[in-house]
């Protein structure tokens, strides 16, 4: 390159640099989206007090729906929404009304689809401006959903009104509506990783279970027992109040693989189709606090925690806190006695709980072991998984008879297995198909397949019963 011109590219780098660090002089403009809001309000919006309110993300549902009640009140009420590119997503609301290089003006409204059932779904504002009065106040209300992308971890709301009582009033009555006409009340929800897998993502609406009581076969008196702990006692609410009893109780139900404690469950979900029930599992028991809360919220409710050992060991075996466990405590200790919550744990190892958890009145009141079924519970489980089927009953004694320590699971498992034997064979379904899938079942070739569905070998069937603490042990209303 010539030395002129190297020369005079050199100087020109330098003169933008130097223009680049220079302050920008230049005022803010009222931006088009500004001047409607300024209009709205009667004084420019960045001249009034701003109430910022955060919403978890799972309740933008919630939130849309309270809104929407609130701003249908005013015959004059507006909904817009900002136009301006992918900027307005990182702009500050101060900067989406006044800016000093970019045009944010009014444009379409931005909505999400938002399940408010297992289904049903809502179009749900994500980006918008209310504009309404409450009373003779007016109020802009800037709505945001949670965008990780965008560095919003929650719904955000902001309130722009010359009156701070009025905003004040505002995000209060918000969050009663929330409340009273939440999609969640009544529901059966369960929680779920975000995309990411950092933090809690949407709920799950799950379909309520439709599982009889005689679909559920236990021990004589079990299921008796834990209807009248979670069902009955907030059947007779009122009453307990009234003596100065509390509510708020807790159910360890126990026992090995494939008894039927996560059908047992199923169960009480069915017979309580007004208490809305969340369930954690697995990698969900980590939102634990947000369910406690989502659950004080939403009562009566019934907060149910699968294999809790995953999270609730003893805290001596791994030889430091684990923090989940404190969480699941905290969540069983702050819930006021008046709550009707019922916590219901199940788990496979009792025993390796963490004694806290389940030996202190007041987190769990009844333990409750889901044993092995023994012979008369093994015939009527084989006759309620073969009840549509021409299998005689002499045909299920006889299984019910050979199949000693084996689980519920594996009665299921046996009809379906001779059902399909004889649909391969081109048979009809009959008692000899039930015999040589047993005996498939019960050899030693199919040691694993029969671990698989809950075969265990022989052991003592009989069964403990339920063990009672604290309060509810004395206080029996109920039957059972």
């Amino acid at each position: 390159m010539d030395p002129t011109d190297r020369a005079l590219l050199t100087d020109l780098q330098r003169l933008v640099q130097r223009l680049n660090e220079l302050p920008d002089t230049r005022e803010p403009a009222e931006t088009p989206l500004g001047a409607v809001v300024r209009a709205h309000l009667g004084v420019d919006p960045r001249s009034v007090p701003v109430t910022t309110e955060q919403v978890s993300a799972h309740r933008l549902a919630d939130v849309d729906i309270a809104l929407s009640i609130i701003a249908a009140e005013d015959p004059d009420s507006r909904l817009v929404g900002v136009s301006g590119g992918m900027e307005r997503h990182h702009e500050d609301s101060q900067n989406l009304f006044a800016h000093r290089y970019t045009t944010f003006a009014p444009g379409p409204v931005e909505y999400v689809s938002t399940a408010t059932g297992p289904d049903s779904t809502r179009q749900t504002v994500s980006f918008g401006l209310h504009l309404f009065r409450v009373g003779d106040a007016p109020v802009t209300v800037l709505v945001r959903n949670a965008s990780r992308m965008h560095g919003r971890e929650a719904v955000t709301l902001e309130v722009f009104t010359a009156e701070r009582d009025t905003a004040t009033q505002l995000i209060a009555r918000v969050h009663r509506l929330m409340t009273e006409r939440s999609v969640i009340r009544g529901n059966v929800v369960g929680f779920a990783a975000d995309e990411f897998g950092q933090g809690m993502g949407e709920l799950t609406f799950l379909p309520r279970p439709d599982v009889g009581r005689g679909d559920v076969i236990l021990p004589e008196g079990v299921l008796d027992s834990i209807r009248g702990h979670v069902i009955g006692i907030g059947e007779h609410a009122e009453r307990l109040r009234a003596a100065g009893q509390h509510l708020k109780r807790g159910v360890l139900v126990y026992g090995p693989p494939g008894t039927g404690k996560t059908l047992t469950v199923a169960h009480l979900l069915a017979e309580t189709p007004e208490r809305t029930a969340i369930i954690l599992q697995g990698g969900s028991l980590r939102f634990v606090a947000e369910a406690a809360r989502l659950a004080r919220a939403m009562t009566p409710a019934l907060l149910v925690f699968e294999d809790v050992d995953l999270v609730a060991m003893e805290r001596g075996m791994f030889g430091g806190p684990q923090p989940l466990l404190f969480e699941i405590l905290d969540a069983l200790d702050g819930v006021a006695g008046d709550a009707d919550i019922a916590f219901l744990l199940t788990t496979n190892r009792a025993d390796v709980l963490e004694p806290a958890l389940a030996q202190r009145p007041g987190r769990v009141d009844l333990a409750v072991e889901v044993p092995l079924p023994d012979t008369a519970a093994r015939r009527a489980l084989l006759g309620l998984y073969a009840r549509d089927t021409a299998l005689s009953s002499e045909a299920l004694d006889a299984a019910a008879g050979r199949s000693e320590g084996v689980t519920a699971s594996f009665a299921k498992e046996l009809v379906r297995r001779a059902a399909l034997r004889a649909a391969l064979a081109g048979e009809e379904l009959g008692d000899e198909a039930l015999a040589r899938a047993l005996d498939e079942m019960l050899h030693a070739a199919e040691s694993l397949s029969r671990s698989l569905v809950g075969g265990h070998g022989a052991e003592s069937t009989e069964p403990e019963g339920p063990t009672t603490f604290g309060t509810f042990g004395a206080y029996s209303p109920f039957p059972g």
